[in-house]
Parts: C-alpha cells; structure tokens; sequence
C-alpha cells in the first residue's frame, strides 16, 4: 500500500497566524559591525587621550633618556672593567670608553651620540662638562644637570656612588 504524504501548502502557515517575512539587512547590526564601530571609537579616545594639552613633556623625556643612558654606560663600566666616559654639553653628550689606552666612542648603539630635543637647553657649570666612570662603575665627580623645555625643567643628578636620580 503506497503511502502518500500531502505536501504543506503555504496557505495552511498563513491561516495558522503565522506569516513569513524575509529578514532585511536594515532589521539590527551584526557582532562584527558592532566590534568595528567599537573599535574606531577607542581609537578616537586614544588619540584624544594623546593629544589632550597636559604641558611639553620634551625635557622630562630627555632627562629619563639620558639618564637611563647614564646608568647603561656605568653598568657597561662595572661589566667590561673598563673606564667609561660622558662628555655632555649644551647640544647634547655622547660616550667613550678607555680601549688600549685611549679614548674610544662607545661601541654600544644605544650609547651613541645624542642631542636635545628641540626647545631644550641643559644647563651647565661649565659649557662642556666630562664625567668618567672607573671599573667599579664609580664616578670621578657628583654631576648635577638642568633640562629646560617649553613646559617643565628637570633635574638630573649623578651622585657619588653612581646612582642616577631624575627629579
């Protein structure tokens, strides 16, 4: 005995209450469009964040680099047992290191020569100042240096057993 099986008719959906409608594009946004959107949103935020006027902070980044140079250079003294030098003036500083009984630039890339940002001046005792670093990575002298910069000065300190201190 054959089976047959009847076929739903779409007429039977609509007297039920139930009519079907095509979803449209415009109906909601999707996962991917919301992470989109969210994410255009915090970068805005973060280059307002950036730009939000707070003061020139050149010569604070200048003291925090050159200090962390500073600390490298009598680290780099203590390690290789050799004599490490810094000649700092108005423009900017570089390193040597004592090599076969003279002074030879630093061969390290991050202690290579520098100069200030632009608008900032350091303040000196003297217009060009040496400072050497023994093989126990002390000083031959306490350094105390001012960085001017548009908005903020800074001071960097050398003490006498080396430490650098940025205030």
């Amino acid at each position: 005995m054959p089976i047959s099986v009847e076929a739903k008719r779409p007429e039977r959906r609509r007297e039920a209450g139930f009519t079907p409608r095509p979803r449209s594009a415009e109906a909601g946004f999707t996962l991917v469009e919301l992470m989109v959107v969210l994410a255009v949103i915090g970068l805005l935020a973060g280059v307002a964040v950036w730009r939000w006027p707070g003061g020139d902070e050149r010569a604070r980044a200048d003291a925090v680099a050159f200090a962390t140079r500073v600390a490298a250079a009598r680290e780099q003294a203590i390690l290789s047992g050799r004599s490490q030098a810094l000649h700092l003036d108005a423009a900017g500083y570089r390193f040597e290191q004592r090599s076969r009984g003279e002074w030879l630039p630093s061969a390290e890339k991050a202690l290579g020569e520098r100069r200030w940002s632009r608008g900032v001046r350091a303040e000196l005792a003297a217009p060009a100042v040496r400072l050497r670093f023994d093989s126990v990575g002390l000083p031959d002298s306490p350094l105390s240096l001012t960085l001017r910069g548009p908005g903020n000065t800074v001071t960097i300190q050398v003490q006498a057993d080396g430490e650098v201190i940025v205030s």
